[in-house]
């Protein structure tokens, strides 16, 4: 399945590399939430390949209706993840497809075509990018460490949730080495499973954007919770927090204080 869900990705990434050297018409779902007929083009793509081949899964994606799907056998697309930076030519933007079975994770697929980079997990056997495997970095320091992070849609129109990114950002920064913002995600789960930073944390994320990067980290050697440092769940949690496992326990402590 991973071979075929593969080449079905790379091909809907033509889609998005023309759409990225384009000129894009805009219109915005919210306040900051901007979507492109590129988007809705490349999930398009997907959904009939996915339904087509993978015919004991249902397809729950970022611009569809998912009123009537249920979580289980699925395969969750974000078509394009980081659409801001798709429409600003900021090369981080990536194809985001996470396969589960029984609602448990089975595969994680990640694609930048811009970069040419390819992410790529089944659970037990390792993470990938572009063929090479991939893990998490050793760094326990946290004052040493790198993070990400990313701002919600909701901080235009929600003071609860604008107040709560500047107050963490001023717990977190003087304590870790620094913190970056690139706006994907997806994108930010594979850096720290390939040991480019060392944990990431988010609030109000869907589940489109972290069904395949959360993969792609644990099977790096990863971890990845909610804020209390229990379990993180698809469709639930508001937050998430993951790392390369050393740091884990720290980064809570100063997410919480």
């Amino acid at each position: 399945m991973k071979e075929k869900l593969i080449e079905i990705v790379k091909e809907a990434g033509e889609i998005l590399k023309d759409g990225y050297f384009s000129k894009k018409d805009v219109t915005f779902k919210a306040t900051k939430d901007m979507v492109t007929k590129y988007d809705v083009a490349v999930e398009n793509f997907l959904k009939k390949r996915f339904l087509e081949e993978f015919t004991d899964f249902n397809v729950i994606a970022e611009e569809s209706d998912n009123t009537d799907l249920e979580f289980n056998n699925s395969i969750i697309v974000d078509p394009i993840d980081g659409t801001t930076n798709f429409v600003n030519k900021v090369p981080h933007t990536c194809i985001s497809v996470g396969v589960y079975k029984d609602k448990k994770p089975f595969i994680g697929i990640v694609f930048n075509p811009i970069l040419d980079e390819l992410y790529t997990a089944v659970v037990g056997e390792g993470a990938y990018l572009n063929d090479e495997k991939i893990q998490v970095s050793d760094e326990n320091d946290f004052q040493k460490s790198l993070l990400s992070t990313g701002f919600p849609y909701s901080n235009a129109t929600n003071q609860d949730d604008l107040n709560d990114v500047i107050k963490k950002m001023k717990d977190i920064l003087p304590r870790c080495q620094d913190i970056r913002r690139l706006g994907s995600a997806a994108i930010d789960l594979c850096f720290v499973a390939r040991g480019t930073y060392e944990g990431y944390y988010e609030m109000n994320l869907k589940a489109w954007d972290v069904s395949a990067g959360l993969i792609i980290l644990q099977e790096a050697g990863g971890k990845v919770t909610t804020l209390d440092g229990s379990d993180y769940t698809l469709f639930e949690d508001k937050y998430i927090v993951a790392s390369n496992n050393h740091i884990h326990d720290e980064l809570i402590s100063n997410l919480n204080l």
